[in-house]
């Protein structure tokens, strides 16, 4: 079985420029948890999920660190610590945003997709042709296939 037969093709998308409690509000609406972010001609450019909003919420950890002959040493990830700023701070989806997004081709198998989801942690794969998004593939698409095949 191949991504073209379980995907969602009817995709919703926001742009970079939009802004971040619109893509909130779109995430409740649809009861989805997570939304591909394209450019103006359809390229996967990021991806935001309920998972980099909730960092609105949160509570910021500053980094422990420790001063060492005149050196820092973080105890903690400072890289982190910056892009939860950046998230907390974010007024535009591009703010909050994961940038760095995994997608499929519609001829990609389902095991193979099922292993990157596995294999990343993610919950959703954008499927794209030629570079442009076409589809979108969820955990619950792979259920519902599964459910399918031995009902």
């Amino acid at each position: 079985m191949l991504a073209r037969e379980i995907m969602t093709r009817e995709v919703i998308t926001v742009r970079p420029d939009d802004k971040v409690d619109e893509a909130a509000h779109i995430l409740l609406e649809n009861k989805i948890s997570g939304i591909p972010v394209v450019d103006a001609e359809e390229h996967v450019v990021g991806i935001i999920t309920e998972k980099d909003l909730m960092v609105k919420a949160s509570e910021l950890k500053v980094p422990f660190y420790l001063t060492l002959f005149d050196s820092i040493i973080f105890l903690e990830n400072p890289i982190r610590f910056n892009n939860d700023i950046k998230k907390y701070a974010a007024s535009k989806v591009k703010d909050a945003m994961s940038s760095k997004v995994f997608t499929v081709e519609e001829d990609t198998p389902v095991s193979e997709i099922v292993a990157i989801m596995q294999k990343r942690a993610i919950n959703r794969l954008p499927v794209v042709r030629h570079g442009k998004l076409v589809g979108i593939i969820t955990r619950n698409d792979i259920l519902k296939t599964l459910v399918k095949s031995n009902g």
